[in-house]
């Protein structure tokens, strides 16, 4: 196979070099990348459902999940700039384990958290949308409207899409935005007197679960608020020294998001009642409502958040799409899916499929659930604690392979505490809802059978083996 590729140049191919990513992500590029990454959907939507697990204390799954999240980047952190090539996950399990069809699993369930993540935000879309015009839609006029979005985000995908840096950077601040007007109406409140703090420290959970369980309740959906960082991996040769670099800033930006996350948590249960938190689906909206009442920031407020998870949106299901012509073109799911367009060299088919699969999905979830943000959000956050217990312990599994560059190690200890946690927030034992594993199920399930589909055509037409040939090109 021919090392030359698109990017490069006559001669790196005289020469018979790779060519690499040019290195240009400064730390503070890198910082406000991470931070964008993370920010988005998760607070916006699940802050009341995590109310309704705890009470006012629903600060603390957030500050539990962000603590889980900083250990799972010690290993990513590890990993990264071990292998400082654009891969992820899927690379890393390859690596470690070797067994194929693990590392398939792996990458379809990284595809299928893209997947009910930006369904998740479907729903927050339509009812910001609902509220921002006045609407007032009934549950079938919100299911059409998340339909729509999700045709719309399928549009603009077929165009093609150039995410550069300098936009994320602009749509990092519109998404900050939004949680910081959250924090000043909090202490507008407070300077008028209409805040009570008392409540912050109060647990109210539900009659059927203890203390310990509803918190590990909120945690695996609060933990849907701090995905992202893991997508940071990606620009690894992309950035400037990223052995020294990559740690510490990725680590500041966990940091800084989890101490916005738990402020605007507080804030939240500071001015709302939980019962009226935890009964809407755009729980940020009603503490702006409430917190203060004489100032028009209500009448903005559903059109940041709109943005907010617009964009979170779309970059999932880009993922989404690409990832799954990644594996169509390695021949483990139908060719089919791998077809570019000749105009917009885009992937169509597998956009319109991805798109089909979230149209089907927030159906169903909407149909099946009482709440189906909390099952698309708690279901992105299953099958991701997933991948990050494989992670994890892939790292310790790759300490026999040595390497000759230097590059940063975690402490045993850090990696061997993550997987245990994030083992036990995937299983039943943390109170996870079942309609979350229903979910998981189906989608995986669906990745299985084409994986089988393709296996029996590659074996009856092509005499091929079906396995992942080079996980780092995966994305």
């Amino acid at each position: 196979m021919s090392d030359t590729g698109p990017g490069s140049t006559s001669s790196d191919q005289e020469e018979g070099r790779p060519t690499e990513l040019r290195r240009f992500l400064t730390p503070r590029l890198l910082l406000l990348f991470i931070v964008g990454d993370i920010l988005g959907t998760g607070v916006y939507a699940l802050t009341g459902q995590v109310a309704a697990e705890v009470g006012g204390a629903a600060w603390l799954p957030f500050l539990i999940a962000f603590a889980i999240a900083t250990l799972t980047a010690f290993s990513y952190l590890e990993l990264v700039t071990k292998y400082p090539q654009a891969a992820g996950a899927a690379l890393y399990t390859h690596k470690a384990f070797g067994i194929h069809f693990l590392t398939f699993l792996v990458a379809f369930a990284v595809l299928s958290s893209g997947i009910t993540s930006a369904s998740t935000a479907s729903r927050v879309f339509a009812r910001s949308l609902d509220q921002g015009f006045g609407l007032d839609l009934d549950s079938t006029g919100i299911l059409i409207v998340a339909l729509l979005f999700m045709v719309a985000l399928a549009l603009v995908n077929l165009r093609g899409v150039a995410h550069g840096i300098i936009t994320n950077v602009v749509l990092t601040v519109v998404e900050l935005s939004g949680l910081l007007l959250v924090l000043l109406v909090g202490i507008w409140a407070v300077v008028e007197g209409n805040a009570d703090f008392s409540r912050v420290v109060a647990f109210d959970t539900p009659e059927d679960k203890n203390v310990f369980l509803a918190v590990t309740t909120a945690t695996s959906l609060a933990f849907f608020a701090m995905v992202g960082f893991e997508d940071s991996v990606n620009m690894a040769e992309e950035t400037k020294d990223p052995v020294s670099t990559f740690p510490r800033i990725m680590l500041t930006g966990l940091s800084i998001t989890g101490l916005i996350y738990v402020l605007v948590s507080i804030t939240a249960v500071a001015l709302v009642p939980i019962g009226r938190l935890a009964a809407t689906e755009t729980p940020l909206l009603t503490v702006v409502e409430l917190g203060a009442p004489n100032l028009p920031i209500d009448e903005i407020y559903p059109f940041i958040t709109m943005f907010a998870v617009a964009n979170t949106a779309l970059i999932n299901m880009l993922m989404a799409s690409r990832l799954l012509y990644g594996m169509a073109r390695q021949h483990v799911l139908p060719p089919a899916l791998a077809h570019v367009g000749r105009r917009r060299q885009t992937p169509w088919v597998a956009i319109l499929f991805t798109t089909l699969l979230a149209l089907g999905l927030i159906t169903y979830v909407f149909n099946a659930s009482e709440d189906a943000v909390a099952t698309l959000g708690g279901t992105t956050a299953l099958l991701l604690l997933a991948v990050f217990t494989i992670v994890n312990v892939a790292v310790l599994v790759l300490r026999r392979d040595r390497v000759d560059t230097r590059h940063f190690v975690a402490p045993t200890v850090i990696p061997v505490v993550a997987a245990v946690v994030s083992l036990y927030l995937v299983t039943p034992l943390s109170g996870r809802d079942t309609e979350q594993y229903e979910v998981a199920g189906l989608l995986l399930g669906l990745g299985v059978v084409l994986w089988i589909i393709t296996w029996i055509i590659n074996r009856a037409f092509y005499a091929e083996r079906t396995y992942v040939k080079d996980p780092a090109e995966l994305d």
